[in-house]
């Protein structure tokens, strides 16, 4: 184990800890004042393969089985450049696995458990998409890359020049990589600051609000101003086709 890692175990857990690092996840529990929280994640930087979604899915899968009585909080780590970018992947069916992972984390919110995403390092397109941005509170800390795709990337994707994308990603949030972008448009709930106490930080998530407030994130803090009244427009003309 790195001595970052060993580093952040001792800020969210200065009760104690008993979190082990096989290859590029990461897998145990932390003591709070509260009680123990599940630990799971990637490290490394790992390029997430269906190999890495396969032992996320089984970590999670554990948790649910181990406390069908009492669900404890699953507290995630996010750390991935992104989904393995191979033709072997692609022929495995990579979005097949981490469907199946999508989920497992589903799964677990469904049974009770409380799930937080701590953003350490690297969160980046699918290896992110597929584990950390499902939970009920996502958390950056200090120094970390955010985004789901490079600017250059996108430019081939959308055929927008590229000199034009980084014009739009000086306005937009919706353009631009980065942690202060991602929480103006309500992706991640808090950034937290070297100098905060991420053990009282991390009690406080605990026990925020489970609903889903993305969207309405989004609008308060201009990043996304749409998507709120589309989500309800498309919820009401659901419900009364349902009715009809």
């Amino acid at each position: 184990m790195t001595d970052l890692l060993t580093s952040l175990w001792a800020r969210l857990f200065p009760s104690g800890f008993d979190i082990q690092v096989t290859g590029n996840t990461l897998s145990g529990v932390g003591q709070t004042r509260e009680g123990t929280v599940h630990v799971i994640g990637t490290t490394n930087h790992v390029a997430v393969n269906s190999k890495i979604a396969l032992d996320l899915s089984q970590l999670i899968l554990n948790c649910i089985e181990q406390d069908q009585s009492h669900p404890l909080p699953i507290v995630m780590i996010a750390d991935t450049q992104g989904q393995e970018l191979s033709r072997r992947e692609e022929l495995l069916g990579l979005n097949g696995y981490f469907a199946h992972l999508a989920r497992c984390v589903e799964a677990a919110r469904i049974k009770g458990h409380r799930l937080i995403t701590l953003i350490h390092g690297e969160a980046v397109s699918g290896g992110f998409l597929a584990f950390g941005l499902l939970a009920d509170r996502i958390i950056a800390l200090p120094q970390v890359e955010v985004r789901v795709m490079d600017l250059r990337a996108m430019s081939r994707i959308t055929r927008i020049d590229y000199t034009r994308l980084t014009e739009l990603a000086q306005h937009s949030p919706v353009f631009a990589p980065g942690p202060e972008n991602y929480w103006r448009m309500g992706g991640i709930h808090e950034i937290w600051r070297l100098e905060d106490n991420w053990e009282e930080c991390l009690l406080k998530e605990l026990h925020g609000s489970t609903e889903d407030q993305r969207p309405q994130l989004g609008l308060e803090r201009q990043g996304r101003k749409l998507a709120s009244s589309v989500a309800k427009r498309v919820i009401h003309a659901t419900t009364s086709s349902t009715k009809t």
